[in-house]
């Protein structure tokens, strides 16, 4: 079985925009899509993202062997399974390098971890922490997995970022909106850093977050929930000019403001 040819398209622009975007370097980064259940596409190892392409995108079990295609697998497979084996609603895992966000996984204080803007509660999570460094392996893995059913994006301590979603365009967004909040939290840090939003708006911006269905899919999630996870998205490279981001930025919009609603109501 061969992944579809517009799910490999998919994969070689997103991993094309990571390098555009310089959120890769060298050999830097990794892209996973989840095909059945002990089958994955994924980049291979040892080559630039500007490179990839459909003649060395690779498909693995869940071992990380390599079952079709001629490119070695990357030794980083781990952190993805570990994803995969705890959240059954996550269709694709990126991992990059992003340098704003990178520097913040590499520094002693980590100022987006406190939620500072609501969008990013009900896209990402409560919060976006910062993973203890690991040395690629189990090791790196462990530190992970208790992360996983919690939030979809965190940083990798002294590393760079590993992002998760329904498909390759949420985990891209997500990606994306990582790198934008660092962005933000470096900019407000000689205004004394940014200022968290205040812990009793959160229940209300998490019940959003699991209408919307961007967060874990349990077993007894909504209908609304698993239709929008199943919705076909564009490609990475449409939503960098605007296609899939404005799916994404419509739900969060609406989802805030039945937040708010109910809040002004009470």
């Amino acid at each position: 079985m061969q992944a579809p040819r517009q799910l490999r398209k998919q994969m070689i622009d997103t991993a094309r925009l990571l390098h555009e975007r310089g959120w890769v370097a060298n050999h830097d980064g990794n892209l996973t899509v989840r095909l059945g259940a002990n089958r994955f596409l994924a980049t291979p190892t040892a080559t630039s993202k500007r490179l990839v392409d459909d003649g060395n995108l690779i498909e693995v079990d869940a071992a990380g062997k390599r079952l079709a295609g001629t490119a070695r697998p990357f030794s980083e497979f781990n952190l993805h399974r570990c994803i995969y084996e705890r959240r059954s609603d996550v269709g694709a895992v990126l991992h990059a390098h992003p340098p704003k966000a990178t520097a913040i996984a590499c520094s002693a204080e980590n100022p987006i971890e406190r939620p500072f803007i609501a969008e990013a509660v009900v896209s990402i999570g409560p919060r976006i922490p910062k993973v203890p460094f690991a040395a690629p392996g189990p090791d790196a893995a462990a530190a992970v997995a208790p992360f996983a059913t919690e939030v979809d994006a965190v940083l990798l301590g002294n590393h760079g970022v590993l992002a998760w979603g329904a498909d390759l365009e949420l985990a891209y967004l997500r990606l994306e909106l990582v790198e934008h909040l660092a962005t933000i939290a470096l900019a407000a840090l000689p205004l004394g850093g940014p200022q968290p939003l205040p812990e009793a708006a959160l229940p209300k911006l998490l019940q959003a977050r699991a209408r919307a269905g961007l967060g874990q899919a349990a077993d007894a999630a909504t209908q609304h929930a698993h239709a929008y996870a199943a919705a076909p998205r564009q490609s990475a490279s449409e939503s960098a000019s605007g296609g899939g981001r404005d799916d994404l930025v419509r739900v969060i919009r609406e989802e805030l403001v039945r937040a708010l609603a109910g809040e002004e109501s009470r």
